[in-house]
């Protein structure tokens, strides 16, 4: 039976191959190390890093012929994970996905006796069918987050680890992905597909701690605080036993009392510790606090994990200011993808360093993504400051999608997910539930922001809920919006034409701002993105120009520093990514498949549009500081 690890569910074409055939090669099984690429997380982690193999399988032929069964090498070719099969392919069968299987043969690190493994993937694009020692051991479907695989005991000598993955999507998935009206294929960003971020294994002995959070409250600016903590605790053996959830925040023990948890069940358990003098984050001094979380048994730590929280507050005033700490803040940055010419997805350390060197050159104190990024980029984006808006990729649904209950339920699954993975981190401070959906609201679509509202409001009502949509006079308020905490507009005045070429003038968008306060008075208003293309040298009225793009960046970021009630801005986007083959996106000389509204090119080259926004941030924060 095939075990479904969350429960949303998250067409046949052939890719251009990724790789040439290799000769056979070996494959080494080699003992992985207690190592992670971030520290957020289960203190008993084991990298699976070095050689793999992987091979295509385009036909999708691979189950029938027992490639998840095989040991000789013939027919695979050696990769490092994370791997995007498909990077550098920028064909129409590249972004319409196929077939992978990956394969790794390894020892099992030592453990406690009786100890049993869970798989731990961190991405994997799209659907994963997980095999270990031939035998199937579970499923997942969605990128960007991630999940787990119990695998049971493994065995004293090697073991092989074989997933199918399959990255052929349709307009029912997160995100969707159909062809346009012209038979092309569609998408907002490219369709890698792979095992695109790190795959761990990690012991388990009787008692897992499985999701686990601290959130706090901080009523004054200066304390106290209260941290709520919770956290679920499943006896994996089959007696009943006495679990204890031990909690440590800031060097402190919080006092929950034990529970018996039968066998093969779960339990939540909660308490709250008060902080009067707590060591409090803002953006210009990220304090950190260490928690540490074990699940125990007759006094014996059997799971734990460790993190570090910020203590501060995120509020809306009931003018629609967003308060950090009780306080207005103004938020200026610029959105990223996930994306490098030659990994595609599969960033490595070095390419997440450069994004963050990036942002913080610019000045920036925001950023955002379509979905939950690495957890590395957090981590960072905590102990600087960083504000991160996270989105999940529930994206350009149509109206009789969103009728689908089914994809309502894999959109507020997938948003649980996501929460469930970046709640204890400080520079989360917003939930953002959609992007780009209809802007006449269907009664599913209705349903779906409701829905995710209460959602949020009862698994951490400590942030902003929101959704962003494509910003238009024409637009009368959405009242179905009205429920969340605000809204995200993507504001490309001066760019694109818009329905009947309203938005073609840029002189009509502080006009514009000035309406959007008029019907969202007491909602925070954030610019989520504006941006304008770039790949070439020319005069500053030729829309793909460097000069026009720095200009236009000029115009916008001038108008949103002049409205009090824009509580932040952050541009389309950080560096050109790869979007879909046929992309143009308003250049009159487009470079296909790239989206060019990067500040940085490609290849890491900065356009002058970078040091204009530079420019203007840095001149911003010196008026706000009284220079």
């Amino acid at each position: 039976m095939i075990r479904k690890l969350l429960p949303f569910a998250l067409a046949l074409s052939v890719a251009a191959p990724a790789f040439a055939q290799a000769p056979p090669v070996a494959s080494p099984a080699s003992t992985p190390l207690k190592q992670a690429l971030y520290k957020d997380g289960y203190d008993a982690r084991f990298l699976l890093d070095g050689q793999w193999l992987f091979r295509l399988d385009p036909l999708d032929q691979g189950l029938g012929q027992g490639f998840q069964r095989e040991a000789s090498p013939l027919g695979w070719n050696p990769v490092e994970v994370p791997n995007a099969w498909n990077a550098g392919d920028n064909s129409d069968d590249s972004q319409r996905g196929t077939v992978g299987w990956y394969r790794k043969d390894f020892k099992a690190p030592k453990a406690a006796a009786g100890s049993v493994w869970n798989i731990r993937f961190e991405s994997v694009n799209y659907r994963a069918t997980v095999f270990l020692n031939g035998r199937e051991i579970g499923t997942h479907e969605g990128a960007y987050i991630p999940f787990e695989v119990p695998a049971g005991k493994l065995k004293r000598g090697l073991n092989r680890l074989v997933i199918r993955v399959d990255n052929r999507r349709t307009d029912t998935d997160i995100p969707p992905l159909r062809d346009q009206t012209n038979t092309r294929p569609g998408g907002g960003w490219w369709n890698y597909g792979g095992l695109l971020r790190e795959v761990y294994i990690r012991p388990i002995k009787t008692v897992d701690l499985g999701a686990f959070s601290a959130i706090p409250s901080l009523p004054r600016a200066k304390g106290p605080a209260t941290v709520a903590v919770k956290g679920t605790v499943t006896n994996i053996g089959s007696g009943t036993r006495k679990v204890a959830l031990r909690v440590r925040v800031g060097g402190r023990s919080v006092r929950i009392k034990a529970v018996k948890v039968k066998g093969r069940s779960s339990k939540t358990l909660e308490g709250k510790i008060r902080l009067r003098r707590p060591r409090v984050w803002s953006q210009d001094n990220p304090q950190l606090t260490k928690v540490k979380a074990a699940a125990a048994v007759r006094g014996r730590a059997t799971s734990s994990i460790s993190t570090k929280i910020g203590i501060r507050s995120f509020k809306v005033s009931r003018t629609g200011r967003f308060l950090i700490n009780g306080k207005p803040a103004k938020l200026r940055g610029a959105s990223f993808h996930e994306d490098s010419p030659d990994k595609g997805s599969a960033l490595t350390p070095a390419h997440r360093a450069n994004y963050v060197k990036w942002l913080l050159e610019l000045g920036a104190n925001f950023t955002r993504a379509h979905y939950p990024v690495h957890p590395a980029f957090l981590e960072e984006f905590d102990r600087l400051g960083i504000i991160f808006y996270d989105q999940v990729p529930f994206y350009q649904y149509r109206a009789e999608t969103l009728r689908l209950k089914s994809v309502r339920a894999k959109g507020l699954a997938y948003l649980e997910a996501a929460v469930g993975r970046d709640v204890n981190h400080a520079s989360v401070a917003v939930w953002s539930i959609a992007n780009e959906l209809p802007t006449r609201v269907s009664p599913g679509q209705r349903n779906y922001v409701n829905a995710a509202d209460r959602l949020l409001e009862k698994i951490d009502p400590s942030r902003l809920s929101t959704i962003d949509y494509a910003g238009y006079p024409s637009i009368p308020p959405i009242g179905p919006y009205r429920v969340l905490d605000g809204i995200g507009i993507n504001s490309y005045f001066g760019w694109y034409i818009g329905p009947n070429g309203q938005i073609v003038d840029r002189e009509l968008l502080g006009p514009y701002m000035d309406q959007l306060h008029a019907y969202y008075p007491r909602q925070a208003l954030f610019i989520t993105e504006f941006g304008a293309e770039s790949n070439r040298e020319g005069p500053i009225d030729e829309k793909g120009t460097f000069a026009f793009q720095a200009d236009f960046m000029d115009f916008h970021i001038s108008t949103y520093e002049s409205k009090p009630f824009i509580n932040g801005y952050t541009t389309w986007i950080l560096q050109d990514f790869r979007c879909r083959p046929d992309w143009d996106g308003g250049n009159p000389k487009p470079t296909p498949p790239y989206n060019n509204k990067g500040l940085v090119g490609p290849n890491g080259e900065k356009k002058p549009s970078f040091f204009e926004t530079q420019r203007l941030f840095r001149g911003a924060v010196a008026a706000e500081n009284g220079g």
